[in-house]
């Protein structure tokens, strides 16, 4: 009589793709990690059962924390910072993925010298199981201090100096490359642009691409003034490039605040947009239809820079090695060019 062959054991990844989850999400699973949802729960344990999955118990446990908090931490110290619609944006999608798991998120200020104390006591006394960080400027402290914790930290945004092993970010040059093509189209030639912080990132990924625009149409840069990413900081910038290039006839603004600011000392100043000027944001903004005219901007999809810092975070938690994400950006025309 011939031998029956052993029926061969289902594999984790099999289990995962059964309960219709990520391979690291069933392995959370499977290790009692605390922070897994009950959706992904009963999913992955359904397919366990169907399946006859025997976990390996000599498999490496997964480094999970137990204090059920993750911080997001932000280099500045202004509490309003956190009713700009740009990082209330990220707040909602990064809320949004915690909500399906058992974990809380704590909200920090750390740019001053007391900031970051109480952010280093708290990373040191393991207070928070992970980090998320923004709004990084030049060589910000912050990073050393998060790199020496040890702690799973994920960056929103690549700061401007070195390369962090997990950050997710939008393509914030090829969204400015996007822009100033656009005004290169309509046939303008005198492009002048609104720079956000030059410290930042974001700030000097955007000047790139406004560079690259125009060095590749055989155009010189006709102009630049930095901001601050603010409304304020727009205008500011606006009355300035007006007074030094007074003939200029387009301008990319670094964000949507910016534009805002620099579409209202344009009208003040009796210039047609977009006859006489044209104007182009970042970010996609809810002011960017309020402004007038409607603003042309480059959009980025700011809740999904959230939902993915959050979801890479819950997953290094875990023991995961994921890869860090680029988020695309894409045209929005409108009015104002």
């Amino acid at each position: 009589m011939a031998t029956a062959t052993p029926r061969r054991q289902p594999t984790l990844d099999e289990v995962a793709e059964r309960a219709g989850v990520s391979r690291s999400a069933a392995s959370r699973v499977i290790n009692k990690a605390p922070h897994v949802s009950r959706a992904t729960r009963d999913a992955v344990e359904t397919a366990i059962r169907e399946m006859g999955y025997l976990p390996n118990r000599t498999a490496r446990a997964l480094a999970t924390r137990q204090t059920g908090i993750v911080a997001l931490a932000i280099s500045h110290d202004d509490p309003e910072l956190f009713a700009d619609p740009f990082f209330a944006q990220v707040i909602v999608g990064v809320s949004a993925v915690l909500e399906e798991t058992d974990l809380h998120l704590l909200l920090c200020l750390a740019s001053s010298g007391r900031g970051r104390g109480r952010l280093t006591n708290l990373l040191h006394t393991r207070g928070v199981d992970g980090i998320m960080l923004m709004a990084l400027q030049g060589d910000d402290p912050l990073t050393s201090i998060v790199s020496q914790s040890g702690l799973p930290a994920v960056y929103g945004g690549r700061p401007l100096h070195g390369e962090p092993q997990w950050f997710v970010d939008s393509d914030n040059a090829g969204g400015a490359r996007l822009a100033t093509e656009h005004l290169i189209a309509l046939g303008r030639t005198r492009i002048t642009t609104i720079t956000g912080e030059m410290l930042t990132g974001a700030g000097t990924a955007r000047y790139r691409g406004y560079r690259e625009a125009m060095i590749m149409a055989g155009l010189t840069p006709h102009g630049t003034a930095e901001g601050d990413f603010t409304e304020a900081g727009g205008a500011a910038a606006m009355r300035s490039l007006l007074a030094a290039h007074p003939d200029l006839d387009a301008v990319f603004a670094a964000s949507d605040n910016m534009a805002a600011g620099a579409l209202r000392v344009l009208s003040e100043a009796g210039r047609s947009v977009p006859a006489d000027v044209a104007v182009v944001g970042f970010d996609d903004l809810a002011v960017a239809g309020r402004t007038d005219p409607p603003l042309t901007t480059v959009h980025q999809p700011i809740q999904a820079l959230g939902r993915e810092m959050a979801r890479l975070l819950v997953d290094v938690i875990a023991g995961g090695q994921p890869t860090s994400i680029i988020l695309p950006t894409r045209l929005v025309r409108r009015g104002s060019a």
